[in-house]
């Protein structure tokens, strides 16, 4: 089967409609389920009286036994795919809602909106949506910061990822890839509740976020109007952020607007004193978002083409 083409007119789907909300209020959405099964394994294995060693074995054996059986389930289903265009476009359909390019830009534009319009309180409100940290007390700077960081972020985790696994496995490499980084993105934390259950979760999560990352950062500066300067950048400064993966994505979107991301910030209280990245860089605004939004679209832009480049080679 032609997985490119499955990708391409799945990421296709997703730009033009996204996930629709009376599909949403009637059916709910796959990462929905995912959270609620997460969840009900978390809250009766991860008891804060076991010992740490049990709650990393107790992470394992729950990451593990769900991700075999959403594996079976998914590749249960492929074994009913028919061949040919039929089967092509099922698993365009299965791979939809599994995509997040139209909901990711949709919510850095609900920041980005107030924060062009000083109405800061509607933009924290904004920002609290996509990012972990408390933005209560987060000035215009920090707003955009965040907003920014989760873009170029959740560019690999919600398009690249999910793309790249699809066409190298299909719809199992899709569901898989995203059942895990919902899992990270639940329980991958490094706190009290979270370090030892959420390990194994964290991660597999670099694991299978590694390529995509990196391939990111490298269409980013493809796309940037200085491909040379962004890529010397991001090889300079990537290495720094806490995350293996964030900080290459982040590095290219920042190295190519002009801004400087990461650097110092507060989570739960407690301030850290990360680096920035593209250090040079101004303190991010609210125009920046819209320059972000800008180079994100294009970076759609590039990586449908590629799909499409892709599916005509595949057939030869």
């Amino acid at each position: 089967m032609n997985f490119c083409l499955s990708m391409l007119i799945a990421l296709c789907l997703d730009r033009l409609f996204g996930w629709p909300e009376f599909i949403f209020r009637r059916f709910s959405h796959p990462v929905v389920g995912f959270g609620h099964l997460i969840s009900l394994f978390e809250s009766n294995l991860n008891k804060s009286t076991w010992s740490s060693g049990m709650r990393k074995a107790t992470g394992v054996f729950s990451l593990f036994f769900l991700l075999t059986s959403l594996a079976a389930l998914s590749f249960l289903i492929v074994l009913v795919i028919p061949e040919g265009p039929i089967g092509i476009l099922v698993t365009s359909f299965l791979v939809w809602p599994l995509i997040a390019a139209k909901s990711l830009a949709d919510h850095v534009s609900d920041v980005a909106e107030p924060l062009q319009a000083n109405d800061l309180p509607e933009a924290r409100q904004a920002v609290s949506m996509i990012v972990g940290r408390n933005s209560n007390q987060l000035g215009s700077n920090d707003i955009a910061r965040a907003a920014l960081e989760s873009l170029a972020e959740n560019t690999s985790d919600g398009v690249t990822a999910p793309l790249f696994w699809g066409v190298l496995l299909g719809f199992p490499g899709v569901l898989i890839y995203k059942f895990i980084n919902t899992a990270d993105s639940m329980i991958g934390y490094k706190n009290e509740r979270y370090r030892d259950f959420g390990w194994a979760s964290a991660r597999i999560d670099d694991l299978v976020n590694y390529i995509p990352a990196r391939l990111t950062s490298f269409v980013y500066a493809v796309i940037s109007r200085n491909t040379l300067r962004v890529l010397h950048i991001t090889f300079r400064d990537a290495s720094q952020h806490r995350s293996p993966n964030a900080g290459w994505p982040e590095t290219s979107v920042a190295a190519s607007i002009g801004v400087k991301l990461s650097g110092p910030r507060s989570y739960d209280g407690v301030k850290t004193n990360d680096p920035w990245l593209n250090r040079d860089g101004r303190n991010p605004k609210g125009d920046d978002l819209s320059s972000g939004l800008k180079l994100f679209d294009r970076f759609l832009w590039s990586v449908t083409f590629l799909l499409l480049l892709c599916s005509v080679i595949s057939f030869f």
